[in-house]
């Protein structure tokens, strides 16, 4: 059995009182989710960089919306969140997603998991809630029959491939007229992303990949959102949000380079990484966007007078935290919708980057490049969700994309996505 008999016996004694279970509990949710969310149609987790954790399981309330007013439907919604705590995700394009493998996943989702558990430095705590179809009884017999999961090893994918969609050179041809346009004045900067499909002999479980990447990359977000039969994964560095209600912090990362191969050379990336009159610029425009962006909402707004360097596992960036003091009864989703998509990953002018990427791009980034996150009484925090694979069973398709402004080189831009890459393909490749 998963759950101590003591802490099953008391979800059974708050049942008998209560719709809704709340108890503290010792269980690891990493854990709980390897071993529940296959029993569940959908489940939620998200390890955030201050350790704590969420994991959702099941659905007792949802919520979707697309379109242009999908934001502020969602924000209409939070008033009838049950406990005022849920999951939400989004996609990068208002009207959703548009090809089959994304078809378990909406524009924009809202949803309180039958089964929680949140776990943060104050301990676990543990809800169940049954929603319109069960009853709290019936969840919680089914969690007294969890057995605790196997010791996770490392994915094996057997026999595989790994196919570049659209190819190398047709993507450096997109770079190329990108800058075309820029050079024109249209356009200042515009995030080109690219896909890969890795098809792998074994069947990747995305749940028991979560310990490897949240010691792997302590700095990210490493998340799941399983829906039906695909599942979204992966640990990125950007926050697109926190909100408490009373501040909001941005972190964007524009600007990118390697990892030096020792201290040495990596400390010389670095310092010209920061000295890139390229890079600099970029950052810049996605810096003095989101400013202008938060300023109907904010009472002030602080700005660092240069960015920082973010050093990752494969990559380094140029990072900016954004600091704001909210004005009066700004929700959460009024803050994503001001915000999203960044210049980090859309581009600027927003409506003229927005337009090239459409015709340009070909491919359906889904909830790549959106936000997956959580709200929480007053509370909420939200990941543009980088690094990531989509898996639907053994065919897993990873996302990246860089950022192009004047000074660019297509074949530079190339490896940029080659670097950001692989993470997820290391991890489903066994490299």
């Amino acid at each position: 059995m998963f759950f101590p008999a003591d802490e099953i016996a008391a979800m059974r004694s708050a049942a008998a009182l209560a719709d809704v279970v709340e108890i503290a509990t010792t269980v690891d949710p990493v854990a709980l989710a390897r071993a529940a969310a296959p029993l569940f149609s959908v489940a939620q987790l998200i390890c955030s960089p201050d350790g704590s954790v969420r994991l959702g399981l099941g659905s007792a309330w949802r919520r979707t919306a697309s379109g242009d007013n999908r934001f502020a439907a969602l924000e209409h919604a939070l008033e009838d969140v049950p406990g005022n705590q849920a999951f939400a995700g989004f996609s990068f394009r208002p009207e959703g997603p548009n090809s089959s493998e994304w078809d378990s996943f909406p524009s924009a989702e809202l949803t309180v998991p039958q089964v929680a558990v949140v776990n943060t430095t104050e301990g676990s705590r543990l809800t169940i809630r049954a929603g319109s179809t069960g009853s709290v009884s019936d969840l919680i017999d089914l969690l007294a029959e969890v057995n605790p999961p196997s010791a996770a090893a490392e994915f094996e994918p057997g026999d595989h491939s790994v196919v570049s969609r659209p190819s190398s050179s047709e993507w450096r041809s997109e770079v190329e007229e990108a800058i075309g346009a820029i050079g024109q004045g249209s356009l200042a900067k515009v995030v080109l992303s690219r896909a890969v499909d890795v098809i792998t002999e074994h069947t990747p479980h995305p749940f028991d990949m979560v310990d490897y990447l949240r010691t792997a990359y302590p700095q990210c977000y490493v998340f799941v959102w399983q829906a039906g039969p695909a599942a979204f994964f992966g640990a990125s560095p950007e926050l697109l949000l926190e909100s408490t209600g009373e501040s909001v912090l941005v972190n964007p990362l524009a600007g990118s380079a390697r990892r030096g191969e020792g201290d040495e050379d990596d400390r010389a990336v670095g310092e010209a990484l920061m000295h890139s009159a390229k890079d600099r610029e970029e950052h810049a425009l996605v810096v003095q966007d989101i400013a202008e962006r938060l300023e109907p909402y904010v009472e002030r707004v602080n700005l660092p007078n240069v960015p920082s360097l973010r050093r990752m596992a494969t990559v380094q960036h140029l990072s900016s935290e954004i600091h704001g003091e909210l004005v009066p009864d700004v929700g959460p989703f009024q803050l994503v919708e001001a915000l999203h998509p960044t210049p980090a990953v859309g581009g600027t002018p927003r409506a003229e980057a927005l337009a090239f990427v459409d015709k340009a791009e070909g491919i359906d980034r889904g909830w790549y490049a959106g936000g997956i996150g959580y709200v929480s009484g007053g509370r909420a925090a939200f990941a543009i969700p980088l690094r990531c694979a989509l898996v639907v069973g053994n065919v897993s398709r990873l996302y990246a994309g860089a950022g192009i402004v004047a000074d660019s080189n297509p074949d530079d831009e190339l490896n940029e996505t080659r670097l950001k890459f692989r993470p997820m393909l290391n991890l489903l490749t066994a490299t």
